[in-house]
């Protein structure tokens, strides 16, 4: 399948992570089985529209989230999305929050990430296939999609934070309560598992990526059960069902 075969109007793809394996409002009306040198993507990219908008969406974690984090074939999937004509990714991800200004329910639009993941396949360019490129990744994020992302969200009024510093952990466990302090001290507001190297592979495609990050609990040693210091999960249902509704109206205004 080549981007040449492609409607000119889906240029736009959408990433869904933890409970945005199904996008609610999605009209879908195709799927494209897509090959790449990478292996196969998470699931096969599908054409819709989300209230008469079009969008590629692509589940990070595969149909019914079956795939961990460290298990996702990232390359596979950028490259897939750019095969189809996907000029720009909206990367959704639930992700728990450590600074005082993210709790749970908040959307945040980061504009720096940490990565402490490793072991993942991080790159095109390794050198088994193509000459080493060391690619520009001051500012992690598409600063225009961001500003688009921001101007949607302010004509749907959706309240956003405006600037994050994402930690990108390896998971699929969660985060010990000293790793958090040790996140905290690092500069990081929020913490989630996929933020890279998904980010860093769109910039080697020239792809313009922005990420929505949904706060649905408050990270380790933040919890509001101190006594017990576990994270409530019908609490991260509760405020990614509240966070669903703030993302389908800024994708809706985009």
């Amino acid at each position: 399948m080549s981007a040449s075969q492609q409607p000119p109007d889906f240029v736009t793809a959408i990433i869904g992570g933890s409970g945005f394996d199904q996008m609610a409002g999605f009209a879908h009306e195709r799927r494209l089985q897509v090959a790449t040198p990478y292996g196969e993507p998470s699931a096969a990219p599908i054409l819709g529209h989300l209230r008469g908008r079009a969008f590629a969406f692509l589940p990070r974690h595969g149909v019914g989230h079956a795939i961990a984090p460290h298990r996702v074939n990232y390359r596979a999937n950028i490259w897939a999305l750019r095969e189809i004509g996907v000029r720009r990714i909206i990367a959704l991800a639930a992700v728990g929050g450590i600074s005082a200004g993210f709790p749970p329910g908040a959307i945040a639009i980061p504009d720096q990430i940490i990565d402490y993941t490793w072991g993942r396949r991080h790159t095109f360019y390794d050198g088994s296939d193509e000459a080493v490129q060391h690619i520009d990744f001051s500012r992690p994020y598409s600063e225009k999609l961001r500003r688009k992302i921001i101007a949607a969200a302010k004509k749907g009024g959706v309240d956003v934070v405006v600037g994050a510093v994402y930690a990108a952990t390896q998971g699929p466990r969660l985060e010990t309560a000293a790793e958090i302090d040790r996140l905290e001290r690092d500069g990081a507001d929020v913490v989630g598992m996929t933020g890279m190297p998904e980010a860093a592979l769109a910039r080697e495609l020239n792809l313009d990526y922005a990420a929505l990050a949904l706060v649905v609990n408050p990270a380790a040693g933040r919890t509001r059960n101190r006594s017990s210091g576990e994270i409530d999960m019908e609490a991260i249902e509760k405020y990614l069902a509240v966070a669903t509704e703030g993302v389908v109206e800024i994708l809706a205004n985009l």
